[in-house]
């Protein structure tokens, strides 16, 4: 569905963003995961038509996006990260503006997604009135005005409440059965639970492509919990990856990425997605 070939942004000529990044999507939920910084944002304007690649190409069914990017925009829904609405406007009124801009005529499609993300009692309320989580909700409905086949999201829980982050992770989860849903965050239980594939950047590269029970399963013998005093508590920093460090009386629990047994007592540890992908970076910065 969705090919990236080798594609590379760069700002000038000292920052490169992203580096010849290939990759293939099909249907299901991609997460797109990395430290700010690492080109997420980039990337995902680049596949939304908001940027144009430096070198390399982007297919959308087989069509150059960037020579014809009309091929993909009326199958497109984009919700960027800093989303701005009309905040003296209604959400009804907001909705029924961008559906016009997309050519969208049926009220009731309104209505019913403005019911799927929770905000049918609030249609009628001003904009200027909603939080930080009802305007995501917002963002994500006009989003998906058009029926879209792709799906772009960049830091969709940002500002959102646990309760609203299940919601917003469920709904993401149910419509990638049919379409491409990419999500970007550096927050991994935004994805651990939702995503079949893990796309991974990393100062502007793709350094892994995998399932997350890959990701776990490569992991697995690489974290470790041990507990310590003060005195073995610093040598460890000093020559390990600690990964989590509780104080228990006068010693320290700890979780420790590490190729084997950091130290005596060590004991093997099943890994969280988020310790995993710790580990497999720790891994690549030894390696180089």
């Amino acid at each position: 569905m969705l090919e990236l070939q080798n594609v590379t942004k760069t700002f000038g000529k000292q920052v490169t963003a992203v580096d010849d990044l290939s990759l293939r999507l099909d249907a299901g939920v991609v997460g797109l995961i990395g430290h700010n910084g690492a080109g997420k944002t980039t990337l995902m304007q680049m596949i939304a038509t908001l940027a144009r690649p430096t070198s390399g190409r982007i297919l959308f069914d087989g069509s150059d996006i960037v020579a014809k990017p009309e091929a993909i925009r009326a199958r497109l829904g984009y919700l960027p990260q800093d989303f701005g609405v009309y905040r003296n406007v209604s959400a009804l009124e907001f909705m029924q503006y961008f559906a016009a801009l997309k050519g969208v005529r049926d009220p009731a499609r309104i209505r019913r997604l403005l019911e799927l993300v929770n905000l049918h009692e609030q249609a009628n309320r001003m904009a200027s009135t909603f939080s930080g989580g009802m305007l995501r909700r917002l963002g994500i409905a006009q989003a998906l005005l058009n029926d879209p086949d792709i799906l772009v999201v960049d830091e969709p829980t940002a500002g959102l409440d646990p309760e609203e982050r299940l919601r917003f992770r469920n709904l993401l989860a149910e419509l990638g059965f049919h379409k491409l849903v990419i999500i970007s965050t550096h927050i991994v239980s935004d994805v651990e639970t939702i995503a079949g594939h893990l796309a991974i950047m990393r100062s502007g590269r793709l350094v892994a492509f995998d399932t997350p029970d890959d990701i776990l399963g490569r992991a697995r013998g690489q974290v470790w919990t041990a507990s310590v005093d003060a005195a073995e508590y610093d040598s460890l920093r000093a020559s390990t990856h600690v990964l989590q460090a509780l104080r228990q009386g006068s010693r320290f629990a700890l979780r420790i990425a590490h190729p084997g047994p950091p130290c005596l007592g060590a004991q093997p540890a099943e890994p969280s997605l988020e310790e995993a992908l710790m580990a497999q970076r720790y891994a690549v910065k030894e390696a180089a």
